[in-house]
């Protein structure tokens, strides 16, 4: 199929890419609870025909375009859910949902995998193979839709699949890029000291929680500073420390916890090991004891070094060399990872930013927006790279 050809269906569905847009931003519904978002878009796909449709966990939807003649499998995903927020943008198509709000361009993803879906549906007999769309529920909460989805099934067969985020801090007409790791995994630490109680006027009867607890999340910090390759990527960020009830009484604990960011596999399994040892170290240089638990939370985003090379190419004749960027990788998460797992995937990012129309404000805020004409660009780019990875 011709991009010139591509590109001219796609424009002629842009009041409707729109329209879903604004009426998902206006129903938003929280991870795990996206019961009106999974119908809404299952009956759209619905009305396309040619698709085999599917539910097949929490409330995803799966589509399958299988082609006139066999090949590949190729998987495209958007995910559906919205944020805790209230939203203070007075669009007419604001959330009206208290409390809750598309504050990440979930319904910029979603719109765009249905109108890509609207034009592949309609080109069935051109297609040699599959293409799968994935419309996955609960992005923002851990363990995430991602993983379930995979347990599921939905990757059975899959041989490559893309993705992409719309991005505030990257300017409106520009697709960011970015080879092997893009995003981190982010893992959660909970640290007890547990010390000894006592009198604040007589600190020499205790085991002070809260000096050693200081102490801790200064050592914390020179792992990183000391202990990891300073070219490499990685953050520990202590985001609570509770201890105590009032002035003149020293707690028998004290309670840290917090965030590691890392990009890589190797320092994900280093950087808690380094952890515990610096906490073992003060607690027992102070007659405290310790419990130091790990959550893990998505693995890092990496994406394929040979499919986003495919992807650039797709990009440049698509859309132009110039709207291409390199970016750098972020230490902000994303569940995309769960289906890099399995199968070789490429995640991008698509600029979303416009200071000229007052959207700057970044991911999660309550006055987050996109300038939507960029999401015509996201649908050329994955109608044409559908037909290219099949072909590749």
């Amino acid at each position: 199929m011709e991009t010139i050809t591509l590109n001219n269906l796609v424009e002629q569905i842009n009041d409707e890419i729109l329209n879903w847009r604004r009426y998902l931003h206006q129903h938003p519904e929280l991870s795990f609870k996206e019961e009106k978002t999974g119908q809404f878009v299952y009956e759209t796909l619905q009305s396309f025909g040619n698709l085999e449709l599917s539910r097949p966990v929490g409330n995803s939807v799966v589509a399958r375009l299988i082609g006139a003649k066999p090949g590949k499998v190729i998987a495209i995903r958007a995910d559906m859910d919205a944020l805790p927020v209230q939203e203070q943008n007075t669009f007419e198509f604001s959330s009206q949902n208290p409390g809750v709000m598309h504050a990440c361009g979930h319904d910029a993803h979603t719109a765009m995998l249905l109108g890509t879906a609207k034009i592949l549906s309609g080109l069935k007999d051109e297609i040699q193979g599959e293409v799968r769309f994935l419309f996955q529920h609960a992005e923002e909460l851990f363990p995430g839709g991602g993983s379930e989805m995979v347990a599921a099934g939905v990757m059975k067969g899959v041989d490559q699949v893309i993705g992409a985020h719309v991005w505030s801090q990257l300017e409106a007409g520009k697709i960011g890029i970015a080879y092997g790791p893009m995003m981190a995994a982010p893992d959660t630490f909970h640290i007890t000291i547990k010390g000894k109680g006592g009198h604040a006027g007589a600190p020499h009867t205790s085991v002070d929680s809260i000096v050693i607890g200081a102490q801790v999340v200064t050592n914390l910090q020179h792992i990183v500073a000391r202990n990891i390759d300073p070219l490499d990527n990685v953050v520990i960020s202590i985001g609570k420390f509770v201890a105590g009830t009032t002035d003149n009484v020293i707690p028998d604990s004290a309670e840290i916890v917090g965030t590691i960011r890392t990009l890589s596999l190797e320092n994900r399994d280093l950087v808690p090991r380094l952890m515990e040892q610096v906490v073992k170290g003060v607690t027992e240089a102070h007659g405290a004891e310790y419990e130091f638990k790990l959550v893990k939370g998505y693995q890092p985003v990496i994406n394929d070094v040979g499919l986003t090379r495919i992807m650039e190419e797709t990009i440049r004749e698509v859309l132009g060399d110039q709207v291409l960027e390199t970016v750098r990788p972020t230490m902000i998460a994303e569940d995309f990872s769960a289906y890099q797992h399995e199968v070789p995937g490429s995640f991008i990012f698509i600029g979303a930013g416009n200071a000229e129309k007052g959207i700057t404000y970044p991911h999660h805020h309550p006055r987050f927006t996109i300038d939507e004409d960029i999401m015509v660009m996201g649908v050329k780019l994955f109608t044409n790279a559908a037909f290219k990875l099949l072909k590749v």
